[in-house]
């Protein structure tokens, strides 16, 4: 709950009081491993898109806590997935969340997900070359350089 709390306040400082200074967050086979100062950088680039989140479900189960969490943010929007509600499992260690697997996104449409961000993607590579590479740089200058390619993007729609 803190956890999401801290996001939900935009307070860094909660967050880092209930991560472990190792933490290791998984979606698939892709791991992502964490200091407590580099994932300040991934709650950086995630506070760009003014993401809202909700909890929709929350059990402990054995050694972990299984949560349902609900998403909306700007770059949700434009990725035709506002709100994401995906599920969740939380391990700990010594009291102090150390793991995040991220499984099942129940009302995702990773078509449309797809669809969106090629387009964006490629319209972007033609049209504001400055902009090259926002979807993979994860720092917040990204998300700031991924918002300006939506906005422009959007612009281009009304013109």
């Amino acid at each position: 709950m803190k956890y999401y709390q801290g996001f939900k306040k935009s307070d860094y400082n909660t967050i880092k009081n209930v991560i472990a200074d190792s933490l290791i967050i998984t979606e698939g086979n892709y791991k992502m491993k964490f200091s407590s100062e580099s994932y300040y950088k991934h709650f950086k680039w995630d506070s760009v898109f003014k993401p809202v989140y909700k909890i929709v479900d929350l059990k402990e189960q054995g050694n972990h806590v299984g949560a349902t969490v609900s998403v909306r943010s700007s770059r949700f929007k434009f990725l035709e997935n506002n709100p994401l509600t995906c599920k969740r499992k939380f391990y700990f260690k010594r009291g102090k969340i150390s793991k995040i697997e991220n499984l099942d996104c129940l009302d995702a449409n990773w078509e449309n997900w797809q669809k969106q961000r090629d387009s964006l993607v490629q319209w972007i590579e033609i049209n504001k070359p400055e902009l090259h590479g926002f979807i993979h740089d994860l720092s917040e200058q990204g998300a700031i350089d991924y918002l300006n390619a939506i906005q422009s993007y959007k612009k281009r729609e009304l013109e």
